[in-house]
Parts: structure tokens; C-alpha cells; sequence
């Protein structure tokens, strides 16, 4: 097939809302003599039958025949839209809305064309609802011209008839129209993105004439045309229409769907990445995490952008591994090994030679060994909705079009640049025995240097690790589970966005809760709660820089509140401003189908009390570490204290963020308990003494919920005032310490909230009625609370069971996304999800009886 045409398949398989369109004759069908016996290849109808029954997708045929013969001989299924009589008919009840003047017409067009037919052999009429159709193929060429010459003459100068002409046919009508306007129509009424249009025949170039934008238009046969491009016959047609299943199934399903949790991260502080256990870095935004991406293929296949590194002959990988300690990656297939690390501006070098001017952070790939490999770079910016070109030049490439440099500083590889879709991929087989034994691949960000670097590869990758490595050894880990509790820490800390101090929640968007549903939400921001109650994991572990950076980040949110704290949004970017509006990228198939992709979160106007409650907790818990507390987070306790004050009896929308009327959610107003409690503790342990107005409020806000958020009929706290469904976060009633861990009241709640929501290795949110389509998996972090839940209540054994339930879900590399499907044993949500790492965290130490229950 024409590469041309190829791509322009690949760009249209990928639109939105998709209208195929075709001819029948000469186009599903080949040329026949009875125009009674034109069979439509099966091959095509396989086709057709396919594509019409993907989501998003119309498929329509356009033919110049009348509609009631067209559905008998096509046979082709409902789902598939007929029009006929050159768009003059899309139903069969179409006759029936002529006017009487038109019908009229019709029948003295009818009588005149019989008139002139008359004693002519191999001539044909076909009445249609709205038009009449003269078939002279049949005939002798001399018959032939008498009969065009006689209908030129008569009939095709009425006013009130516009005609066709097609191969060897006139057609007549009593209506203007044709199939140019019936794809239009077709258009309008499906609002589709774009139109791909066969046809062999010269009625179709009107079709082809309405074509624009995204639209393709494909001439069977020989000819002149307005289409963009030709195949040969209807077997080529076929051929096509193929290539456009396949690729729109993979487009709209994900061609190859890597189960979430077997990605693994890499991160320095600056920003993130994603790398599948095939060493294909399928996910980074930049310049900061909560940027667009470069690398999109996670949600949108290879279209959207990824780099790739694999063995020249195929095959799977022996593993995949952290190195210890690190944020490092190693992928090992026999005779090659790929490192990646995500690196950060280096220091001059030394005189005479030369670092990356203004470089930002840059992907370092390493591939060592003795084979061959195959390399694909397809860089595709603002999620693949900026054409870029590649440029090589001296020792690599340059990416040109995007607002932010992008260099690949690759020496020694020789690239092949080919175009597809407006986009420019890059491809190499290096032959890692005549380079050494090693290529080097350094993605620079923020640069167009293609120079070398002053500092050796070795030493950079030093510098890059020893860090994290140092960090590690400051940590006060447990015995349970110690390995994975590193990896966690390490994740956690790979989620802290160094220069503001802000923590994302996950490092991803849109990764589905229910594989091809809509519940896909964008994580990547610093919401107060997940962000407090991660540092606050930390601390645990005896690391309180970032619960320190965190604080100062808060503070500054408070500080543009005016002097409203009870304002705060419940996230904000990295930066700390607030996030822009919701918007989705319906040009992504996201994972696996799962559509739509989500930019923003609409959950940043959502009034949440509860994000108070853990930013106290964590303030708290930094104080008592360092033995002090320093000014800025005395404003930060103050204004969490002032903002429950004036708030707390206020309904909100609660955690989960439902997109749902504001209830009086059990959770929040124990967070809002919680805070105050908190801030007590502080000026008592650290400040000034006592405030009876704190011991006054918080006692009220305890008294409210313990009296309010009980329900009879439930025999527990439930999820809000007055409602008798179950909720996970009501376990904070007592993991807060509002109730004593042996309190009838808590040891009820925990019951039912085991009885209710949870299902083997996971706890569920809830299963209330949330206002959206679908169905979720289990949330880690709740599995998290209810064994925390068993350890207060005195139940060790389960708690100790379901903790190896929960961290046998892990992936290969033991990170954990934010859900669990238990039916189905894969992980959902979005990855990595800090939520699931410090619950993690939080229950290992707890096992391991290093912090107090």
C-alpha cells in the first residue's frame, strides 16, 4: 500500500468520532453485467460489519440505488446506515414526504423516459422514490448514444429535474440533492471529527468535492478525481477497509495495554516518568509532572508518544529491577541491558569542557551488552497534539516545533526519520558489540546541545543515586516487609516536587478505576489531605525535610487566601496556584479504552473540611520530632484552627470528591475534630499552654459527630448524617482517637465496615450511589485504614493476613496504583498512587510495633 495512503489511514483511525462512508457498485461490490447479482466481497462486508459496531464509529453506504433494492441485495446489518438514490432516501418511508407537485413530476419524468426507452434493447429503467435512472450499459453503442441523445434533448431540461450522470447511467430526480449533501447531512447529524469516503463511480466526486479538514476520499479505480488517493479495484477497497479496523480497534481498545502495575517510575525531584516492564518509557510530562506530556503512549498507544529500546531479534525481558536504593531502572534481556534514570542539570565541568546550557531534567538511557538493538524515539508534545520534526545533527537529534527545546544526545547512532501523520519518528538498530559494548541516550530537556557532557556517564550516575541512597540510610525501616516499605519511601519521595515542597497525589492522569469506563481522573496536583498524610509517613520513618518543604508550600497556599484559610481549594498545582478548568483530550483512546482523558479536576472547586484535619496531624507530628515549632508553621496551625472555626457545621462534599450534593460527611467533621485536637497538642507540648476556646470548639465538634454520624438502623457510623450506607473513611472515628480503640461504638463500625466493603484482599470506598456510571476496584489506602482498624481492636492475625493480601498485589517492581480488582487480580487507578504507598507504610510500622497504635 501507498505509505501516503497508509498514514492517512492511521490519522483518521484515530479521530474522535469517525463517518466511513462508501459507494456500493465498484466499491463493496465488483462491476457486474445483472446489476441484480452485484455481491458484496466478503471480506468488505466482514469489514463494514466491524467497524460499524466499534464505539465512536458510523459507517454509512451511499449509493446511487434505490434504498429498497440496496438493503435486499447488500443484506448488511442495522448497524450499518443506507442512503440511496444518491442521498435522496435514508429511509424507506421517504416517498410518502414528497409533495404532491413533486410527485406530479415524477410521473410525467417517468412516462417520457418509458416513451423514449421504448423498442430499445439492453436499455434499463429503475424507478426510484424520488428519481428515475436510465441503465444503457447493456445496450449497443448506437442504441446507446439514440437514447442519451433523446433524454439530453427532453427530460434533462425540465426545470424541475436535476440530473446525475454516472458510468453508462442518467439519473433524473425530482429533488436536488446528491451524495456530496448526504454526507454533509450524515456529518451534521453524527457530528463526526472526520469522513473517510470510497468510491469508484462519477457521482461519487461530489462526495469527494465536500470532503475538508481531516477528511479522506479514496477513488476505486482509474480516473480523474477529487480524492486524495486510488487504489485499484474493490479487493484493494477491502484491503483498506482492514487496515482501518485494526487500527482504530487498537486506537479506541489500546493496542497492547500493560497491566498498570507493572510500570515502574523514575523521578528527580523535578518530574516523573513511566517505564513498562519492556523498557518502553510510555509516560513524562514536562518541565514539571503536572505538565503536558511528551510520552503519552500510556493513554493513547504509540500515536501519542514513547521511546523504546528492545533486542533487535524480539522477544521478553529476563526482568526488571530498581537497583537498591535508588530510583534507577534496569532492564535485562540476555546480551542486553537498558539503565534509565532521570538526571538533573549538573555543575560546570572543568575548564575547557563543556556541561548542558540551560538544560532542565534529561533522560539518561544506557544500553550495554553484545547484541543488537532497536531504537524508536516518536517525541510527541502537549499529548501529541504538536506536530514536531526531527532533525539529526552531529551527534543527534534535534526535536523542532515544540515551545521547549528537546535534544537527544545519542553519538555514534545513525537514525532513520520518517513522517507519519505530521509527526516525525525516529528509528536505529545499534550494534552494541562495534560500539563498545555500550550506547549512551540522553533525552535533554530545556537544550538543544548536542555537545558532550564535561562529566563522565559513570560519575553522573553516581551523582544521581547516592542521594536517594544517603536518604535511604537516614530512614528508621521496619522489619515487616522492609523491602517493600523501601520501595514505598522511595516512591513517596519520588512524588515530592523539590523546588515548592508540593506532593503529587499520583504521578499520572486518567488511568482508569474500571477498565473502558469513565472513571479517570487527573492526579497529578498536591491535594492538602494525600500530600499531609504522605509527609506524615515519612516522618514515620524519621525523614521530616519533606514534611518541612510541605508546610512552607501550605503556608504560602494560606497566604494568598487573603486571610481565609477556610477558603483553601482542596488541591492546587505544583506551584501552589490554583488549577485551570477541566478539560478532556478526546483525541486519546486512554488506557485501554478507557475514555475520556482528563486534564484538570474539576474536584479543585469542591468544598472538602477534611483537608484541614491530616495538615494538622502532620504539624503535630514535625513538632514532636524536631522538639520545636517554627514560625511559619504556627501561622499554618493557626489558620487550619481559624478555618474549622468558622466551617466545620458546614455540609461539603467529602473525600472521595462524588460529584454529588454537599452531605454532612462523618469523615470530615472527625478530620475537623481532629484538627483541633492536633493544634492542642502543639501549644501544649510546644507553645504557650492551653486555648479553652480550642478545648471548647473541639469538644463541640466531637460531641456533634459522635451524636449525628451514629446510625441506628446500621448499628455504626456511617458515611454522613442521617445515611445508612457504609463508608471505609468512617474507620477514622476511631483511628483519630475521637473513640478509644475498645469503644462498643468503633469495634461496630469495624464490623460492618468488614462485612460490608470488604472482598478479600481489598476494602472498597463504598458502594453508595456516587452519581457516576460503572464500577470501581478496591482502594488500597482503605485496606490500609481497616487493618490499622484490626490492630486497635485486637485482631493481629487478620491484620497481619490481609497485610500480605495487600502487598502481594504489588507489581513486579513493588509499586501498588490506587485500586484493586480482586475478580480480575489487576491493578487500577492511577500509578503510582501515594495513598496505597503510605498506607503501606503506615501498616508495616504498625505490625512492627515501632509507632504506637
Amino acid at each position: 500500500m501507498d505509505p501516503a495512503l497508509r498514514a492517512a489511514i492511521g490519522r483518521i483511525a484515530r479521530l474522535p468520532i469517525l463517518l466511513v462512508a462508501c459507494d456500493y457498485d465498484g466499491t463493496l461490490a465488483p462491476i457486474v453485467t445483472d446489476p441484480s447479482k452485484a455481491v458484496p466481497l466478503p471480506e468488505s462486508v466482514a469489514a463494514i460489519r466491524a467497524l460499524a459496531a466499534l464505539p465512536q464509529t458510523t459507517v454509512a453506504v451511499v449509493s446511487g440505488r434505490a434504498l429498497r433494492d440496496l438493503a435486499t441485495l447488500s443484506r448488511l446489518p442495522s448497524e450499518v446506515h443506507l442512503v440511496g438514490s444518491h442521498g435522496s432516501e435514508f429511509d424507506i418511508g421517504f416517498v410518502e414526504r414528497l409533495s404532491p407537485e413533486l410527485v406530479e413530476v415524477r410521473t410525467r419524468l417517468r412516462a417520457e423516459l418509458r416513451r423514449i426507452v421504448a423498442d430499445k434493447p439492453g436499455v434499463r429503467l429503475e424507478s426510484k422514490p424520488a428519481s428515475i435512472a436510465v441503465h444503457t450499459r447493456g445496450a449497443d453503442p448506437q442504441v446507446r448514444q439514440e437514447v442519451v441523445a433523446a433524454v439530453e434533448a427532453g427530460p434533462v431540461n425540465w426545470p424541475d429535474v436535476t440530473v446525475t450522470r454516472g458510468k453508462e447511467v442518467i439519473e433524473l430526480s425530482v429533488i436536488a440533492t446528491h451524495k456530496g449533501l448526504a454526507i454533509d447531512q450524515l456529518r451534521t447529524q453524527l457530528s463526526a471529527s472526520g469522513v473517510l469516503y470510497l468510491g469508484d463511480d462519477v457521482t461519487d466526486e461530489n462526495a469527494f468535492g465536500n470532503l475538508h479538514g481531516p477528511d479522506v476520499g479514496i477513488k476505486i479505480g482509474d480516473g480523474e478525481t477529487r480524492a486524495d488517493f486510488h487504489v485499484d479495484s474493490p479487493v484493494e477497497a477491502a484491503r483498506l477497509l482492514g487496515l482501518l479496523l485494526e487500527t482504530r480497534r487498537n486506537w479506541l481498545f489500546g493496542e497492547r495495554a500493560v497491566p498498570i502495575e507493572r510500570h515502574s517510575m523514575l523521578a528527580n525531584g523535578r518530574t516523573v516518568a513511566l517505564l513498562t516492564p519492556e523498557a518502553r518509557v510510555t509516560w513524562l510530562c514536562h518541565p514539571k509532572p503536572d505538565s503536558s506530556a511528551i510520552f503519552a503512549d500510556l493513554l493513547g498507544g504509540a500515536p501519542a508518544g514513547h521511546f523504546s529500546v528492545a533486542p533487535d531479534r524480539g522477544g521478553l525481558p529476563l526482568g526488571q529491577r530498581y537497583r537498591p536504593g535508588t530510583m534507577t531502572v534496569e532492564t535485562r534481556w540476555s546480551g542486553l541491558t537498558v539503565t534509565d534514570w532521570l538526571d538533573c542539570p549538573a555543575a560546570d565541568g572543568a575548564a575547557g569542557e563543556t556541561v548542558i546550557p540551560g538544560g532542565d531534567s534529561t533522560l539518561i538511557r544506557v544500553l550495554t551488552g553484545s547484541g543488537r538493538a532497536r531504537v524508536e524515539f516518536a517525541p510527541r508534545p502537549e499529548f501529541g497534539q504538536v506536530a514536531v520534526r526531527l532533525q539529526p545533527v552531529g551527534d543527534g537529534l534535534l526535536v523542532l516545533g515544540s515551545n521547549e527545546p528537546v535534544a537527544l544526545y545519542s553519538p555514534g547512532v545513525e537514525w532513520e526519520v520518517t513522517e507519519d501523520g505530521g509527526y516525525d519518528t525516529a528509528r536505529a538498530v545499534v550494534d552494541l558489540s562495534s560500539a563498545g559494548g555500550s550506547v549512551t541516550l540522553e533525552l535533554r530537556f530545556g537544550s538543544h546541545s548536542l555537545d558532550h557532557h564535561a562529566i563522565a556517564l559513570h560519575d553522573r550516575q553516581h551523582a544521581a543515586e547516592q542521594p536517594w541512597r544517603d536518604w535511604v540510610a537516614s530512614l528508621k525501616l521496619p522489619a515487616q516487609a522492609r523491602d517493600l516499605v523501601t520501595r514505598s519511601a522511595l516512591t513517596l519521595r519520588g512524588l515530592c516536587h523539590e523546588a515548592t515542597g508540593s506532593i503529587l497525589a499520583a504521578a499520572t492522569t486518567s488511568l482508569p478505576e474500571e477498565v473502558g469506563g469513565v472513571r479517570n481522573w487527573d492526579y497529578r496536583y498536591c491535594w492538602l489531605r494525600d500530600a499531609a498524610m504522605t509527609a506524615r509517613a515519612l516522618v514515620d520513618l524519621g525523614s521530616l525535610e519533606e514534611a518541612e518543604g510541605l508546610l512552607r508550600w501550605v503556608d504560602g497556599c494560606i497566604e494568598r487566601t487573603g486571610g481565609h484559610p477556610e477558603r483553601l481549594h482542596p488541591l492546587y498545582t505544583v506551584e501552589g496556584y490554583e488549577l485551570g478548568a477541566e478539560a478532556v483530550i478526546d483525541t486519546l483512546p486512554g488506557y485501554a479504552g478507557s475514555r475520556p482523558v482528563r486534564v484538570g479536576n474539576l474536584a479543585n472547586h469542591q468544598l472538602q473540611l477534611d483537608v484541614f484535619g491530616p495538615v494538622a496531624d502532620l504539624l503535630a507530628a514535625v513538632a514532636d520530632a524536631r522538639g520545636s515549632v517554627r514560625e511559619d508553621e504556627w501561622r499554618v496551625i493557626e489558620a487550619m484552627v481559624q478555618a474549622v472555626e468558622r466551617r466545620w457545621h458546614e455540609p461539603d462534599h467529602g473525600l472521595w470528591e462524588a460529584r454529588l450534593p454537599p452531605r454532612h460527611h462523618v469523615f470530615s467533621k472527625v478530620m475537623c475534630w481532629m484538627t483541633v485536637d492536633r493544634a492542642l497538642h502543639v501549644v501544649r507540648r510546644h507553645g504557650d499552654g492551653d486555648r479553652p476556646e480550642w478545648v471548647e470548639l473541639r469538644d463541640r465538634i466531637g460531641q456533634n459527630v459522635l451524636e449525628h454520624g451514629w446510625h441506628d438502623g446500621a448499628s455504626a457510623y456511617t458515611v454522613a448524617y442521617g445515611d445508612e450506607e457504609m463508608d471505609a473513611s468512617s474507620l477514622w472515628i476511631g483511628l483519630s482517637g475521637l473513640l478509644p480503640d475498645d469503644d462498643p461504638r468503633f469495634l461496630a463500625t469495624v464490623l460492618k465496615v468488614e462485612s460490608d466493603l470488604r472482598s478479600g484482599p481489598v476494602v472498597y470506598r463504598y458502594r453508595w450511589d456516587d452519581g457516576l456510571p460503572g464500577r470501581e476496584g478496591g482502594f488500597h489506602i482503605c485496606t490500609a485504614w481497616l487493618i490499622e482498624a484490626y490492630l486497635r481492636t485486637g485482631r493481629r492475625g487478620d491484620a497481619e493476613e490481609l497485610f500480605t493480601q495487600m502487598i502481594d498485589t504489588a507489581g513486579p517492581t513493588g509499586l501498588l496504583p490506587e485500586q484493586y480488582d480482586p475478580m480480575v487480580e489487576r491493578g487500577l487507578g492511577n500509578h503510582p498512587q501515594a495513598y496505597s504507598h503510605l498506607g503501606l507504610i503506615r501498616c508495616a510500622l504498625l505490625l512492627d510495633d515501632e509507632v504506637k497504635v
